[in-house]
């Protein structure tokens, strides 16, 4: 198994996800529920910076490796299931919403290694959709998280439940469009194959 900075990144977003779940497990007298909420988003938005630079050092370093290449969307799947399922619990978010994000994850990655089995991979690699809808992820479950209102400049105010909501509501329509088009590209291969 390789080692580098891009890896140790990749390590360190995989142990975050128990301590944004853990932080809403410790008593009211340690940390108030809105303490628990900004540790939450901050350990979350901490771990999403994680995944922008590992990939961008991987480049930038050349240190781009297959094991890197595997571990990064797991954790990246670890991470937002953990977070999405936090904001279930704290009913934040509705079950469905998250399942259908939670759902997509798992049959596209499903798609992608039959795809790779079969030698078509390069068919269902990641396009701009998919990454418009991580990045409205990325941004929604902090704000969810947080989920208190944000003032800037002293005088504008946030309001992260609807903005994290109206984000987190767009990625999970961004999560089925960009399924049925993951499925269009994958179509004659899972269609010749049936045959």
């Amino acid at each position: 198994m390789p080692f580098n900075l891009p890896i140790f990144l990749t390590w360190l977003r995989i142990v975050l996800i128990p301590l944004i779940i853990g932080v809403y497990y410790l008593p009211g007298i340690i940390l108030t529920l809105q303490n628990k909420n900004k540790v939450a988003a901050a350990i979350f938005t901490l771990a999403a910076l994680t995944d922008w630079f590992d990939g961008f050092l991987a480049r930038k370093l050349n240190q781009t490796s297959v094991f890197g290449a595997f571990l990064d969307p797991v954790a990246d799947k670890l991470m937002v299931t953990a977070a999405l399922l936090v904001l279930v619990q704290l009913i934040r978010l509705d079950a469905a919403i998250a399942l259908v994000i939670v759902g997509r994850e798992i049959a596209i990655s499903a798609l992608r290694e039959w795809m790779a089995n079969i030698g078509a991979s390069e068919r269902v690699a990641v396009n701009s959709l998919g990454k418009f809808k991580t990045a409205c992820q990325m941004i929604a479950i902090p704000l969810l998280l947080y989920y208190s209102p944000i003032r800037i400049l002293g005088w504008f105010s946030v309001n992260t439940r609807v903005l994290g909501a109206s984000l987190l509501y767009l990625a999970a329509l961004l999560t089925i469009w960009s399924m049925l088009y993951y499925m269009k590209l994958a179509w004659s291969q899972i269609r010749d194959r049936a045959s």
